[in-house]
């Protein structure tokens, strides 16, 4: 199986601006999180970004970079500039890794990628995991998804779903990771957005609400969050430490 991974990564940011360059263990964080894709497997790992400044940092440290547009609304119209630009085949996996993710598993991105290739009925493929923190699963910053009997996602919220009205019900959070094939990245960033992806802003709704299936792997490990804030980034440096 061959598949590439794209990361988008922009400079500015409302809550924590020059993300991508926060120095981790003596090296930026994007650079962090293109070894780590690097490890994967991917048959090649690029940035998309439209800042020079990352640009820079992520060649200095032997990665590739896809310069794209700076007025995109989002990372996924970011990769399909960047997906068009690299000219890959329609059938091409693309992997959407997070900029922000230094922690990520190079096994968990390729189990996403093979999660896609071997389900021809999916358009899209990602991964959850159960939560067993009460404070996390009622928490509107961690995204849950709840799954049908083979694996497809049925709605992603910030709400606490299933609502455990009598019993457990096991709760997932889910990880901002994604593969596509090339072509429908490419449909995906033209469909028009949905109502529900504009009141949960959770793009990946834009997916269920035009009928698209989305193919959700389940990690049994806990998938590592991503550092959305400088208090994120102090906890990451002590996991690292």
């Amino acid at each position: 199986m061959s598949f590439t991974v794209l990361i988008p990564a922009r400079y500015a940011s409302s809550r924590f601006p020059g993300k991508p360059l926060a120095e981790l263990a003596g090296k930026p964080m994007i650079a962090h999180v293109c070894a780590r894709a690097a490890q994967s497997g991917a048959a090649a790992v690029h940035v998309a970004t439209d800042d020079e400044r990352i640009a820079q940092a992520v060649r200095a440290h032997g990665f590739s970079v896809v310069m794209t547009r700076a007025d995109h609304v989002s990372g996924t119209d970011r990769l399909a500039e960047a997906a068009r630009s690299l000219r890959l085949a329609d059938a091409q996996i693309v992997v959407n890794v997070q900029g922000d993710e230094p922690l990520i598993a190079p096994a968990l991105i390729r189990a996403v990628a093979e999660r896609l290739e071997r389900d021809r009925g999916a358009s899209m493929s990602t991964a959850c995991h159960a939560i067993d923190d009460v404070a996390h699963a009622a928490s509107p910053h961690v995204v849950k998804v709840v799954l049908d009997a083979q694996g497809y996602a049925l709605y992603f919220s910030r709400s606490r779903i299933p609502y455990p009205r009598e019993g457990a019900a096991t709760c997932y959070r889910h990880a901002g990771i994604y593969a596509y094939r090339a072509r429908f990245l490419q449909e995906f960033a033209s469909l028009e957005p949905a109502p529900l992806e504009r009141a949960e802003a959770l793009e990946q709704l834009r997916a269920l609400w035009h009928g698209h299936r989305i193919a959700v792997m389940l990690s049994n490990a806990e998938i590592p969050p991503g550092v959305d804030t400088p208090e994120d980034l102090d906890a990451v440096r002590k996991m690292l430490r």
